[in-house]
Protein backbone atom coordinates (compact mmCIF):
# COMPACT_ATOMS: atom_id res chain seq x y z
CA UNK A 1 0.00 0.00 0.00
CA UNK A 2 1.37 3.46 -0.69
CA UNK A 3 2.05 5.99 2.00
CA UNK A 4 1.95 9.06 0.43
CA UNK A 5 -0.71 11.54 0.83
CA UNK A 6 -3.49 11.68 -1.44
CA UNK A 7 -3.31 14.41 -5.00
CA UNK A 8 -6.74 15.86 -5.50
CA UNK A 9 -5.23 17.34 -8.95
CA UNK A 10 -4.69 13.40 -10.31
CA UNK A 11 -7.75 12.60 -12.46
CA UNK A 12 -8.37 10.37 -15.14
CA UNK A 13 -11.42 10.16 -17.99
CA UNK A 14 -12.35 7.25 -20.24
CA UNK A 15 -14.76 6.67 -22.53
CA UNK A 16 -16.67 3.87 -24.06
CA UNK A 17 -19.80 3.23 -26.13
CA UNK A 18 -21.97 0.09 -25.16
CA UNK A 19 -24.63 -1.64 -27.66
CA UNK A 20 -27.20 -1.04 -24.63
CA UNK A 21 -29.55 0.83 -23.63
CA UNK A 22 -28.75 3.56 -20.71
CA UNK A 23 -30.89 1.79 -18.37
CA UNK A 24 -29.51 -1.64 -18.94
CA UNK A 25 -25.67 -0.19 -18.16
CA UNK A 26 -27.07 1.88 -15.08
CA UNK A 27 -28.58 -0.80 -14.30
CA UNK A 28 -25.53 -3.10 -14.17
CA UNK A 29 -23.54 -0.55 -12.07
CA UNK A 30 -26.14 -1.34 -9.05
CA UNK A 31 -26.50 -4.64 -9.45
CA UNK A 32 -24.37 -6.70 -7.63
CA UNK A 33 -24.83 -9.76 -9.68
CA UNK A 34 -23.66 -7.78 -12.26
CA UNK A 35 -21.11 -6.16 -10.48
CA UNK A 36 -19.56 -9.54 -10.06
CA UNK A 37 -19.75 -9.96 -14.03
CA UNK A 38 -17.67 -7.18 -14.86
CA UNK A 39 -15.76 -5.93 -12.13
CA UNK A 40 -12.73 -6.90 -13.45
CA UNK A 41 -9.56 -5.14 -13.85
CA UNK A 42 -7.02 -7.54 -15.31
CA UNK A 43 -6.75 -10.76 -16.72
CA UNK A 44 -7.55 -13.91 -15.14
CA UNK A 45 -9.05 -11.85 -12.34
CA UNK A 46 -12.59 -12.64 -10.80
CA UNK A 47 -15.01 -11.13 -7.87
CA UNK A 48 -16.15 -13.84 -5.51
CA UNK A 49 -17.57 -11.24 -3.64
CA UNK A 50 -20.27 -7.75 -4.99
CA UNK A 51 -22.75 -6.21 -2.77
CA UNK A 52 -24.41 -3.03 -3.16
CA UNK A 53 -27.12 -0.85 -0.88
CA UNK A 54 -28.08 0.81 -4.60
CA UNK A 55 -28.95 4.25 -2.48
CA UNK A 56 -27.63 7.54 -2.20
CA UNK A 57 -25.72 7.43 1.32
CA UNK A 58 -26.02 3.51 0.65
CA UNK A 59 -22.43 1.48 -0.12
CA UNK A 60 -21.09 -1.60 -1.71
CA UNK A 61 -18.39 -4.41 -1.49
CA UNK A 62 -16.54 -5.41 -4.59
CA UNK A 63 -13.73 -8.31 -3.34
CA UNK A 64 -11.62 -8.90 -6.95
CA UNK A 65 -9.25 -11.84 -6.68
CA UNK A 66 -6.20 -11.90 -8.80
CA UNK A 67 -4.69 -15.19 -7.94
CA UNK A 68 -4.70 -16.10 -4.17
CA UNK A 69 -5.04 -12.60 -3.42
CA UNK A 70 -8.32 -10.76 -2.45
CA UNK A 71 -8.32 -7.30 -2.99
CA UNK A 72 -11.30 -5.56 -1.07
CA UNK A 73 -13.06 -2.03 -2.82
CA UNK A 74 -15.54 -0.28 -0.80
CA UNK A 75 -17.17 3.31 -1.44
CA UNK A 76 -20.41 5.10 -0.54
CA UNK A 77 -22.84 6.04 -3.43
CA UNK A 78 -23.49 10.26 -3.49
CA UNK A 79 -25.15 10.70 -6.67
CA UNK A 80 -27.71 8.12 -8.32
CA UNK A 81 -29.38 9.94 -11.20
CA UNK A 82 -31.68 7.12 -12.73
CA UNK A 83 -30.29 5.90 -16.00
CA UNK A 84 -27.95 8.94 -16.81
CA UNK A 85 -25.33 9.59 -13.56
CA UNK A 86 -23.89 7.69 -10.66
CA UNK A 87 -21.05 9.43 -8.26
CA UNK A 88 -19.22 7.10 -5.57
CA UNK A 89 -16.40 7.15 -3.61
CA UNK A 90 -14.05 4.13 -4.16
CA UNK A 91 -11.48 2.73 -1.79
CA UNK A 92 -9.06 0.08 -1.61
CA UNK A 93 -5.53 -0.26 -0.54
CA UNK A 94 -4.92 1.38 -4.00
CA UNK A 95 -6.69 4.53 -3.67
CA UNK A 96 -7.53 6.99 -1.07
CA UNK A 97 -10.73 7.15 1.12
CA UNK A 98 -11.17 10.71 -1.16
CA UNK A 99 -11.27 9.32 -4.15
CA UNK A 100 -14.20 9.41 -6.22
CA UNK A 101 -16.21 7.99 -9.79
CA UNK A 102 -18.43 9.42 -11.66
CA UNK A 103 -20.17 7.44 -14.41
CA UNK A 104 -22.19 10.02 -16.97
CA UNK A 105 -24.19 7.48 -19.35
CA UNK A 106 -26.19 9.39 -22.48
CA UNK A 107 -27.71 7.90 -25.37
CA UNK A 108 -25.63 7.16 -28.28
CA UNK A 109 -27.47 5.86 -31.49
CA UNK A 110 -29.28 2.23 -30.40
CA UNK A 111 -26.44 2.23 -27.64
CA UNK A 112 -24.86 4.29 -24.70
CA UNK A 113 -21.64 6.46 -24.19
CA UNK A 114 -20.37 6.13 -20.98
CA UNK A 115 -17.66 8.37 -19.48
CA UNK A 116 -16.08 7.54 -16.65
CA UNK A 117 -14.34 9.41 -14.72
CA UNK A 118 -12.07 9.11 -11.53
CA UNK A 119 -10.46 11.62 -9.27
CA UNK A 120 -7.61 11.89 -6.41
CA UNK A 121 -5.30 9.16 -6.47
CA UNK A 122 -1.69 8.71 -4.55
CA UNK A 123 0.05 9.25 -7.37
CA UNK A 124 1.08 9.21 -11.15
CA UNK A 125 1.60 5.61 -11.15
CA UNK A 126 -1.49 4.45 -9.17
CA UNK A 127 -3.57 6.95 -11.27
CA UNK A 128 -2.29 5.02 -14.60
CA UNK A 129 -2.64 1.84 -12.90
CA UNK A 130 -6.13 2.31 -12.33
CA UNK A 131 -7.07 3.83 -16.15
CA UNK A 132 -6.11 0.71 -17.36
CA UNK A 133 -8.45 -1.35 -14.89
CA UNK A 134 -11.63 0.52 -15.77
CA UNK A 135 -10.86 0.71 -19.36
CA UNK A 136 -10.96 -3.50 -18.63
CA UNK A 137 -13.71 -3.29 -16.45
CA UNK A 138 -16.06 -1.14 -19.41
CA UNK A 139 -15.12 -3.74 -21.88
CA UNK A 140 -15.81 -6.51 -19.47
CA UNK A 141 -19.35 -4.53 -19.17
CA UNK A 142 -19.88 -4.14 -22.77
CA UNK A 143 -19.27 -7.78 -23.01
CA UNK A 144 -22.09 -8.80 -20.26
CA UNK A 145 -24.81 -5.90 -21.16
CA UNK A 146 -24.21 -6.54 -25.29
Amino acid sequence: MTTTEPNTDLRLTTDRVIKASPEKVFNAWLDPKMLARFMQPGPDMTVPKASSDATVGGGFEIVMRAGDQDIPHKGTYREISPHDRIVFTWESAFSPAESEVTLDLRPDGAGTHITLTHVTFYDEETRDNHNGGWMNILATLASVVE
